[in-house]
């Protein structure tokens, strides 16, 4: 699979930042690294805690990726199902997954 085209991590950035100011109060940020066929994002937190969310991985569409969840008990990230049922979906079905399992207890 070819690397993330430069027009896709910008607006995969953009969107998961609109995304995450709009449903996730508790995210001060969300940051996103790229590395080959993968975006890997992180929220951060307003005391500056940087937490791993998720691992994206781009099959050739903006808008449908692969989605695996960072476990903190591996340190690795592992692919998921999305509550949808389906292994792969929209970014913002990935962040929503991932920060209502992570955020679901912290003041926003």
């Amino acid at each position: 699979m070819p690397a993330i085209p430069d027009s896709t991590k910008t607006s995969l950035a953009q969107r998961l930042r609109q995304h995450a100011r709009d449903r996730w109060p508790q995210l001060a940020a969300v940051h996103v690294r790229y590395h080959g066929q993968f975006a890997y994002v992180e929220g951060e937190l307003a005391d500056g805690y940087h937490l791993p969310l998720i691992r994206l991985r781009y099959g050739g569409s903006a808008s449908i990726w692969g989605f695996g969840l960072y476990l903190a008990s591996s340190g690795k990230y592992e692919n998921q199902f999305l509550p949808t049922g389906m292994s792969a979906g929209t970014p913002q079905e990935a962040l929503d997954c991932a920060c209502g399992l992570y955020l679901s207890n912290v003041e926003a």
